[in-house]
C-alpha cells in the first residue's frame, strides 16, 4: 500500500498501483476493487481507490492513427492532451474542447467528460468521442459508439471511471488556421455586470471564462475581469503579439510545499487588488498564444503546492439562470465571511448543449469554481455549506472536483444515478462512489478513515 494524491491533495489515501502497459492485455487479478488513473488531476477523491488498487494507464500512450485531411484521431487512452496537441496543432487542428490544463489523459478527459472556456459553443468533450473500446473485468470487449452499444457509451461518458476500463478512443478535432487567440479582456464591477457582459460576449466569442475577485464585498461582490477570444484568422496583420510562457514549455516550479500561513486574507486580498486594477478599467486586446490562453496555470509546475503539504479543496458548482445572481452572491459572501479566501476564483457559462453522457456535470447556467487551502474542519464546513446553497439552488456540484459533497446532494445532481449504477463493472470502485454510497461499501475503510476523507453524514450511514 502507498498513498497517491489527487491534484488537491485531499483527501490521502492507502492504495495500490499496478501499471498497465499493453491495451490487448487482460485486466490484472487483484484483491478488492479497482480503478483506472491517469495523471490524477481531479481535485478530489473521484480518482481515488482507497484500500483498493488504481490501473495506471499512463503506459497506454500510444497514438493509433491521425487523419489529418479530416482531424480524427485515434489513440490509447492514456496519451495526454498535451500529446494531442503537439501532433494536431501544427498541422491545422485543435482540440474541440479543453480543461484548463493539457496535462489530462483522454481516458480522464472521457471519464469526467471535461468542459472548457467554450461550452456555450461546443459542450463537453464527450460530443466529439466518436468511439472507444471498454474492457470489462470479466473479459469483454465492446466498442461503444452514438451507434453502437450506445447505452455502454452513455454511461461511461462522464461515468468517472466504473463502467470499465477504456483502452483507446477516436476523437473529432476541429480546424484553426494558426496557434493564435484574439483575447480581450474586459472588466466588470459586479456579479450582476458579469451576468450581462458574460451574455453578450457568447453571440461573437467562441471562448469566455472570468476570473473573480472572491474577497469583494457590498455593491463590488463579484467583480472580476472577463476574458474572452477566438481563434485568430488567417491574417491578422497589425495587432500586437502578448509576451507569454514557450508554447508546450514549463516557465516556473513551485520547488516545495509552501508554509500554510502564505495564503491569508491578507495577501489574498493585495493580489485581487492589483491584479484587478492593472487593467486600469478599460477592455484590452491582443493576440496571444493558445497555450498561456487555455493554460495559464501549466506554466508553473506543482502550482498546487502554493496550498501547502494539506492540500486544497476545490469547490465547483453550476447553477440555473434563474437562481444564479442570489446563489453565486450567497457563496462569494459566505467564502469572504469565513475567513477563508479563494487565491483562485473562475465564473464561466455554460449553454444548452446536452452531452451524450447521462452522469455528466456541465448543464445550462452559470458556473463558479474556487480553490480553499485546507484549514481543516473550518475549510471542510465552509465546502459543505456551499453544496447545501448549490442543491437548494437547483445546482450541481462537479464530482471531479469535490471532496465534501454529501449523498442526499449527489442524488439531486444526478437524476440517472440509479440507472447509471447499472453499468458499473462489479470489480470497479473509487474512494468517491463509496462516499456517495456509503450502505454499499465493499471492504473496510481503515485507510480512509484515517484521512478524514469520509463525509460525516456517509459516516453516520455505516453505523
Amino acid at each position: 500500500m502507498k498513498s497517491l494524491e489527487s491534484w488537491g491533495r485531499y483527501p490521502q489515501v492507502e492504495q495500490r498501483t499496478q501499471a498497465l502497459t499493453w491495451r490487448s492485455d487482460a485486466l490484472p487479478q487483484v484483491s478488492g476493487s479497482v480503478l483506472p488513473h491517469g495523471l490524477g488531476r481531479s481535485y478530489g477523491d473521484s480518482c481515488l481507490n482507497g484500500g483498493g488498487t488504481l490501473l495506471l494507464t499512463s503506459g497506454l500512450d500510444k497514438l493509433i492513427a491521425f487523419d489529418a485531411a479530416t482531424g480524427v484521431v485515434r489513440c490509447e487512452a492514456g496519451v495526454t492532451l498535451d500529446t494531442l496537441l503537439r501532433l494536431a496543432a501544427p498541422r491545422g487542428w485543435f482540440l474541440p474542447v479543453t480543461p484548463g490544463t493539457k496535462y489530462v489523459t483522454v481516458g480522464g478527459a472521457i471519464a469526467n467528460d471535461v468542459h472548457g472556456k467554450n461550452h456555450h459553443r461546443g459542450g463537453t468533450f464527450g460530443r466529439y468521442v466518436r468511439r472507444f473500446e471498454l474492457v470489462r473485468s470479466d473479459g469483454s470487449r465492446r466498442v461503444c459508439a452514438p451507434d453502437e452499444n450506445p447505452d455502454w457509451y452513455g454511461a461511461t461518458i462522464g461515468g468517472l471511471g466504473l463502467t470499465g476500463l477504456v483502452t483507446w478512443a477516436e476523437v473529432q478535432l476541429k480546424p484553426i488556421s494558426n496557434p493564435y487567440v484574439l483575447q480581450e479582456t474586459v472588466p466588470f464591477g459586479n456579479l450582476d455586470e458579469f451576468l450581462v457582459v458574460a451574455r453578450e460576449s457568447e453571440a461573437d466569442h467562441e471562448f469566455t471564462m472570468a476570473w473573480v475577485d472572491c474577497l469583494a464585498r457590498g455593491k463590488k461582490v463579484g467583480r472580476g475581469l472577463l476574458y474572452r477570444g477566438n481563434f485568430a484568422p488567417p491574417q491578422f496583420d497589425g495587432l500586437p503579439l502578448a509576451k507569454s510562457h514557450l508554447s508546450h514549455g514549463i516557465g516556473l516550479a513551485v520547488p516545495m510545499d509552501m508554509p500554510a500561513f502564505c495564503l491569508n486574507r491578507l495577501s489574498v486580498s493585495a493580489f485581487n487588488w492589483l491584479y484587478f486594477h492593472r487593467q486600469n478599467g478599460k477592455p484590452k486586446q491582443r493576440l496571444t498564444h493558445y497555450d498561456p490562453f487555455f493554460y495559464p496555470l501549466d506554466a508553473i509546475y506543482a502550482w498546487n503546492r502554493i496550498y501547502g503539504s494539506r492540500g486544497f479543496l476545490q469547490f465547483q458548482c453550476v447553477v440555473p439562470y434563474s437562481t444564479a445572481r442570489d446563489a453565486l452572491k450567497d457563496i462569494l459572501e459566505r467564502s469572504s465571511r469565513g475567513g477563508l479566501p479563494s487565491f483562485l476564483s473562475v465564473l464561466k457559462t455554460f449553454g444548452d448543449l446536452p452531452s451524450p453522457g447521462w452522469m455528466s456535470f456541465p448543464r445550462q447556467g452559470v458556473t463558479l469554481a474556487m480553490d480553499f487551502a485546507n484549514r481543516g474542519e473550518k475549510t471542510y464546513r465552509l465546502v459543505e455549506e456551499l453544496d447545501r446553497v448549490t442543491r437548494e439552488a437547483g445546482g450541481a456540484v462537479y464530482p471531479a472536483k469535490d471532496a465534501r459533497m454529501s449523498p442526499e446532494s449527489f442524488a439531486e445532481y444526478f437524476p440517472r444515478r440509479a440507472e447509471f449504477a447499472g453499468y458499473i463493472d462489479p470489480a470497479f470502485s473509487s474512494s468517491f462512489w463509496r462516499r456517495m454510497n456509503p450502505v454499499a461499501m465493499p471492504f473496510s475503510l481503515e485507510s480512509e478513515r484515517a484521512s478524514g476523507a469520509p463525509h460525516p453524514k456517509s459516516l453516520l450511514a455505516l453505523r
